[in-house]
């Protein structure tokens, strides 16, 4: 039988990637219908006292609603400052992932002995941060880097002028990264390099031992949420995001068609069914 957790006996847990996916910028809002038509919004993130993040008011319902029939539990590549800007509705969660699994938030404090498990799983893997960062600054170009940022001491990521990218940069930089045990992933105007054992999915594992979960719901939309959806028994992925411009599909995870806020809005509808279904 599952744990007691916040909410009730929750067997379920649904794990969930935040940006594009859940929660939306206003940038990738994707409101492809007239102004008069548009869904109403809700405001989950300010940043610099300035509204950054968003979802529609019909999903920030579900999602209060799936507190009550599962353990919803965010999983982010952000770092937890990142993450602590954000107020979703309904009662917080008691546990999230942050920086693609580098961290354990346990009631809002980063779990010590999940720090300890995260640091002898980098431990020799792969290729150390120091090389990779300057790997990354020798390669970048001033003409289109706006930004270059190293998250948790964990992984670095650049802030690009997308357009601006040369033909190959991305798929050359996979390549090496991939040599070294690192991997690659661009989202929006960020492109991070992650090291492989870093990973959304062993962190939401350790989540399912502790709380008892019997089954694992999962969503996301870039290829570091890759290994979550397929260690999840069941997923989702919006129409848009890395996942979908490679075309990438596993048997249990189900691509919607869906793109922007409206995906999002889907994603927690077909959550709160699946979770009162009993997954």
């Amino acid at each position: 039988m599952s744990a007691p957790v916040a909410g009730g006996t929750a067997p379920v847990l649904v794990a969930s990637d935040l940006d594009r996916t859940l929660i939306y910028s206003a940038a990738a809002l994707g409101l492809d219908m007239p102004d008069a038509r548009a869904p109403r919004l809700l405001c989950v993130e300010v940043y610099q006292a300035k509204p950054l993040s968003y979802l529609t008011e019909t999903a920030a319902g579900l999602l209060t609603e799936l507190a009550s029939a599962a353990t919803f539990v965010p999983a982010t590549t952000r770092t937890r400052e990142q993450f602590g800007r954000i107020r979703l509705p309904g009662p917080p969660p008691r546990y999230a992932v942050c920086a693609n699994g580098g961290h354990l938030l346990v009631d809002g404090e980063s779990d010590p002995d999940w720090q300890r498990t995260v640091d002898r799983a980098l431990r020799g893997e792969c290729a150390s941060l120091a090389e990779v960062r300057a790997h990354l600054v020798a390669t970048a170009d001033p003409a289109w880097l706006l930004k270059e940022r190293v998250a948790e001491d964990l992984f670095a990521y650049l802030v690009v002028e997308r357009a601006l990218l040369p033909d190959g940069w991305v798929a050359e930089l996979t390549d090496w990264a991939d040599q070294r045990g690192w991997g690659v992933s661009l989202q929006g105007r960020k492109l991070y390099v992650v090291p492989r054992p870093l990973t959304k999915s062993a962190a939401v594992a350790e989540v399912a031992r502790r709380t008892g979960a019997r089954r694992v719901l999962a969503a996301g939309d870039a290829l570091l949420d890759a290994d979550l959806l397929l260690a999840a028994d069941q997923g989702w992925r919006p129409g848009h995001g890395e996942l979908a411009a490679v075309g990438w599909s596993a048997p249990h995870v189900s691509a919607l068609a869906e793109r922007g806020v409206a995906a999002g809005e889907e994603i927690l509808r077909q959550f709160r069914k699946a979770a009162a279904d009993g997954g």
